[in-house]
């Protein structure tokens, strides 16, 4: 197991058609997306995060919660707690959750800043998300 500070980590932006994946490195404290995954009613090809897994070997994972912008939770709140439960059953390892408000509309921010309308792709958006996600979960364990 890798020592705090030094672990891979992966992160998802959990949504109920797609599920924007990213892997971070706390050494340096940044995240880079990965191929989001298409998902059907909030259920992910069980497959292709299973390969995710294999390639990176995260010793942890952060899932965002999308809360309401007053902090109380939703429906899909509920559907992401169970995709990190899942996660956590199926591969064995920590997962923590990590505030989601306004991920989305930076990332579109972001990505518009880098390349216009043609880079707001909805995959693009959710592993983009996925990165601020890990980069704020990470801040916020040296606040």
């Amino acid at each position: 197991m890798a020592s705090i500070g030094n672990r891979t980590l992966l992160g998802f932006d959990f949504g109920m058609k797609s599920i924007g994946v990213a892997v971070g490195q706390e050494i340096t404290g940044t995240a880079q997306p990965l191929a989001a995954l298409k998902a059907r009613d909030g259920i992910p090809n069980w497959d292709l995060v299973a390969a995710v897994f294999e390639e990176w070997q995260p010793n942890l994972v952060v899932v965002g919660l999308p809360l309401n912008m007053d902090g109380t939770e939703q429906q899909v709140t509920h559907s992401a707690r169970k995709f990190a439960n899942r996660l956590h059953s199926r591969y064995g390892v920590t997962v923590e959750t990590c505030d989601e408000r306004l991920t989305t509309a930076d990332a579109k921010a972001r990505l518009f800043e880098l390349g216009g309308f043609k880079k707001l792709d909805k995959q693009k958006i959710d592993s983009t998300s996925a990165c601020l996600i890990l980069q704020s979960w990470m801040e916020s364990q040296y606040d």
